[in-house]
């Protein structure tokens, strides 16, 4: 029989019945196994072998047999079927508790010792069977090529210029101050401008190549230049480097008083105006639509809220308070 039908007139429903006919070999016993009429059944199978150009089965003593043709289509039928199926599964409301899946994400390494291991915390908790992989950031690392490859689900930054084709959402806000030993000549001063600009200063070598900072923007802007002796690839090391040398590193606020609270380091404002470092979320829109991925940034949020936003605010009410103004809630 010549076919007379592409096989792109084929659907899920004429495969459910292709499956249920060779494994029955009966028409009545397919229509029963799919809850349909004896005739719809007789229709489908004309469909089918109009499509194949088969007989797909045959008449035989015992009711029907299948063609070879229709025996070599079992198995790529069972298949097919198994893989809808596990399409349709995935449109099922996700589970975190269920979950497998291996999350990634890069984030500044101030943060790291400050959120990490509330996230960590957070996934075991709420998504136990998941696994969170960290991705440091450096030079070379295309994090924008990353996340639309699906290396990365989402990056924490604080670039002034992020790539405008990734997604974005914010986190929070924080104050650029300086960061020193408590032995430096300057500590437990109020700092001027000339005391800030001919400091020694630390600074930390840059994530991306040509991405400047907020501090680097701002001092090109008002033309002037602070005196950099030494730079560092992780923040990690910048508590080691201050312990041990009359040098200031100027930082968000977070991360100096995560490294006040470790040893003998103290913080001063900032006598230049810096703009406030913004953090954000990034995501490529690959996986904006993921309920996965969308979970795992709400997880992120969350966990930025209650370690940064909720402290924030108790800061300048406190703050607020001292100065007897009153505070909108």
């Amino acid at each position: 029989m010549a076919a007379t039908c592409s096989w792109e007139s084929i659907d899920v429903h004429l495969l459910q019945v292709l499956h249920a006919l060779l494994t029955e070999c009966s028409v009545s016993n397919a229509a029963r196994r799919l809850n349909q009429s004896q005739p719809a059944v007789s229709t489908a199978l004309r469909r089918l072998r109009d499509i194949t150009g088969d007989q797909l089965l045959v008449r035989s003593r015992n009711g029907m047999t299948p063609t070879e043709r229709g025996l070599s289509l079992l198995e790529p039928v069972k298949i097919a079927l198994a893989q809808i199926e596990a399409i349709g599964l995935q449109q099922v409301r996700f589970d975190p508790l269920k979950s497998r899946r291996v999350y990634n994400i890069a984030t500044p390494d101030y943060l790291n010792s400050i959120l990490i291991g509330t996230i960590v915390a957070r996934m075991r908790k709420f998504a136990p069977h998941s696994q969170v992989v960290l991705h440091s950031f450096g030079p070379e690392y295309d994090y924008a090529k990353a996340l639309e490859s699906g290396e990365l689900d989402i990056v924490i930054g604080n670039w002034p210029q992020p790539p405008e084709h990734l997604r974005l959402a914010p986190l929070f806000d924080d104050d650029v101050v300086c960061l020193m030993r408590k032995s430096h000549p300057l500590a437990g001063h109020r700092l001027t401008q000339d005391d800030y600009l001919n400091a020694e200063h630390l600074v930390p070598t840059p994530y991306a190549v040509g991405q400047r900072g907020v501090i680097d923007m701002q001092l090109a802007r008002d033309r002037l230049k602070r005196n950099i002796v030494a730079s560092v690839p992780y923040f990690n090391l910048v508590p080691h480097v201050l312990l041990q040398n009359d040098i200031i590193f100027s930082a968000p606020r977070i991360f100096a008083e995560h490294c006040c609270s470790l040893g003998e380091l103290c913080i001063a404002e900032s006598p230049l105006e810096f703009p406030k470092m913004r953090f954000y979320l990034l995501w490529h829109e690959r996986s904006h639509h993921s309920e996965e991925c969308r979970w795992f940034r709400e997880q992120i949020a969350d966990v930025i809220r209650e370690r940064v936003s909720k402290p924030q605010l108790e800061e300048e009410k406190a703050r607020s308070t001292s100065t007897g103004q009153r505070v909108r809630a």
